[in-house]
């Protein structure tokens, strides 16, 4: 099979779903393909960068980003300033901050107890902990729907409420207060809130083998009672304090939600887990990582984004948390679980920064 055109590799990072299942299998298991998928990758954050500069409040300046980034190109810079790049590829990164805080927390992770009785709970996060993978890696994971059917039910929009108390209110979950403030972040945050998601996937050994037959593979032979059972994982409610810079541009943001919980209809964790990374089409380098992680069951696989950003552990309050800085040291944040809550902080900040707020946010 041919490579597929540089197009397509970008059509990976921009719309994935739009790319024919024998491309993505292709650039998976390939190892120059992924290597151009990187490349591609670098090219359009640098350009993105160039072009979010002139965002404002209520929108882009296409043409004043165009003829920035006309001029860049000319001058052989493509990437801006330090300084530009800190507030550009922030702003692209997290043109809607709660999109990139509260919408991931909140489709990612768990609430209480599962209403039906035959449910039992085979993961409850008490810790999190990183695993690196590359950009191609994340962009060539399958698409889980392959395996089977997948239901959501729930709200997940966001929306702005009033302030803390009626933060707390909406989600139940603590909102501190956080008055020692970073340089450069002042005033009061915005609050979005977020509502509750299920999502139930039902494993289908007919689509998964017609999955593997597309990749050309064999579907391993399901353990017993795993074809046609059903794997619930609820998300929300969560919320995100975002400070702000006067034009708009995120300075940091404090994010909260109940910590991720999974139930199945009476197959192990481990039996689910073992299985599902056997399946074709998921990276082998990524499966081997998940496979080998140490704490089943209670220990949340972080991705972290092999070359881009690099990761440390701290105390905070007494719990172990994972520091995270980008690689060009632009932006900086740090997760933590603690008695079933996770918190998150971040921002263009220095990993002191953010270390500091968490052990308030903690405190309180």
């Amino acid at each position: 099979m041919r490579h597929p055109t540089d197009g397509t590799l970008r059509r990976l990072l921009d719309e994935p779903a739009g790319v024919a299942d024998a491309d993505r299998r292709h650039v998976a298991g390939c190892p120059v393909c992924r290597s151009a998928l990187a490349a591609v990758q670098e090219d359009a954050a640098a350009a993105g960068a160039a072009l979010h500069a002139g965002l404002t409040v209520d929108g882009a300046d296409t043409d004043a980003g165009w003829h920035r980034l006309s001029r860049e190109v000319a001058s052989g810079r493509p990437r801006p300033r330090p300084a530009a790049a800190r507030t550009g590829r922030w702003r692209a990164a997290l043109r809607s901050p709660v999109t990139a805080v509260v919408a991931v927390v909140a489709l990612l992770t768990g609430a209480g107890a599962a209403a039906a009785a035959n449910w039992l709970q085979i993961f409850r996060t008490e810790q999190i902990a990183p695993v690196t993978i590359s950009q191609a890696d994340l962009v060539a994971l399958p698409d889980l729907s392959a395996y089977g059917e997948v239901e959501t039910s729930g709200d997940v929009d966001l929306r702005q409420v009033a302030g803390r108390a009626e933060a707390a209110e909406a989600t139940g979950i603590p909102v501190p207060r956080v008055t020692a403030l970073p340089r450069g972040v002042t005033g009061e945050p915005e609050y979005q809130v977020a509502g509750q998601v299920s999502a139930v996937f039902t494993f289908s050994a007919e689509k998964a083998a017609r999955a593997a037959e597309a990749a050309g593979e064999t579907l391993p032979a399901p353990p017993p009672g795993l074809d046609g059972s059903r794997f619930r994982l609820t998300g929300g409610p969560g919320f995100a304090a975002v400070w702000s810079e006067p034009r708009g541009v995120p300075a940091m943001i404090v994010a909260r939600a109940v910590a991720p919980s999974a139930y199945s209809e009476g197959i192990p964790f481990e039996t689910a887990r073992d299985y599902l990374l056997s399946l074709p089409g998921l990276p082998q380098d990524v499966a081997s990582r998940l496979r080998g992680f140490s704490g089943a069951g209670t220990t949340l696989p972080l991705p972290v984004p092999d070359g881009l950003v690099t990761t440390s552990t701290a105390d905070v309050g007494g719990a172990p948390a994972t520091v995270l800085t980008s690689r060009d040291g632009l932006l900086a944040g740090v997760v933590w679980v603690d008695d079933g809550i996770v918190t998150a902080v971040g921002g263009p900040l220095t990993d002191d920064e953010v270390l500091s707020v968490a052990r308030e946010v903690a405190s309180r």
